[in-house]
């Protein structure tokens, strides 16, 4: 399966990011920043086949939007977490599936990206906390779960280029890595720490603008997270960063998992 902000779903399109990921035929892919109707969407991935769709579109036309494509049937869709509807509006989506592994629950999910002492930064910390809330429920009540999509934090140096350049700045507060410390707490593995190790990145966004591509001077903030017993079963987790400049369709690089049947 496949995560991916695709900033922009018919912009990633002309890019040739459907066609990328129709060339690697995903399972499942979980869709970020989606920007467009489901009409839209539905037409821009029509090259990945006959698949399900569940969309959590944002009330804001041309912003946010959160989408899980399946090749199997997706059922309980959820759209949403908490009860400010403003707040959650297309960034969190829920849906279950029965796979080769059996049931999973699939949440695709889009953190503000905030901005420190504002009214920006204080939805975000609402936001995360009602995403918390409802990761502690899952892993109490011991359901299946895969989260992935831009969580719009940096949790440690390792995690950015310029953490010293980007001390008191929104995605490397300490009160946002605290969340994500406390995601790993209470049982939640971060399955792309895991696979790379204690290492710098591997980032997973850089700006479209200056050379931060080609210095990879990026942020590893695209992250997939897993309950225990799914986290077991993960044997690869893969950044799929771009050749080039010219090849990118995001801003962001795709991430990729593989599981043990």
């Amino acid at each position: 399966m496949c995560s991916a902000n695709v900033n922009g779903i018919r912009a990633a399109q002309r890019r040739g990011g459907v066609e990328w990921l129709a060339e690697r035929a995903h399972d499942v892919v979980l869709l970020q920043e989606v920007r467009a109707s489901t009409a839209q969407l539905t037409e821009a991935v029509a090259d990945l086949g006959p698949v399900h769709l569940a969309h959590a579109e944002s009330a804001q036309a041309g912003r946010s939007g959160v989408a899980i494509v399946s090749r199997s049937p997706l059922s309980d869709v959820r759209i949403g977490v908490g009860d400010d509807e403003a707040i959650t509006s297309g960034r969190w989506i829920e849906a279950s599936v029965d796979s080769e592994i059996g049931p999973v629950r699939l949440i695709s999910v889009y953190v503000h990206s905030g901005e420190a002492g504002t009214a920006r930064q204080k939805e975000k910390y609402l936001f995360l906390d009602a995403a918390t809330a409802r990761m502690a429920a899952l892993v109490a009540e011991s359901v299946p779960t895969l989260l992935c999509g831009d969580i719009n934090i940096a949790h440690t140096s390792r995690d950015i280029r310029n953490a010293k350049g980007n001390i008191g700045k929104a995605g490397y507060l300490p009160a946002e890595q605290e969340y994500l410390s406390r995601w790993l707490g209470i049982g939640w593995t971060d399955l792309g720490r895991r696979f790379a190790g204690d290492v710098d990145g591997p980032y997973t966004w850089w700006s479209w603008r200056g050379q931060a591509f080609d210095r990879d001077t990026g942020w590893r903030i695209d992250n997939a997270y897993a309950t225990p017993g799914l986290a077991a079963r993960v044997v690869d987790v893969r950044v799929g960063r771009a050749a080039s400049y010219a090849e990118r369709w995001s801003d962001h690089a795709p991430v990729t998992l593989r599981f043990r049947v």
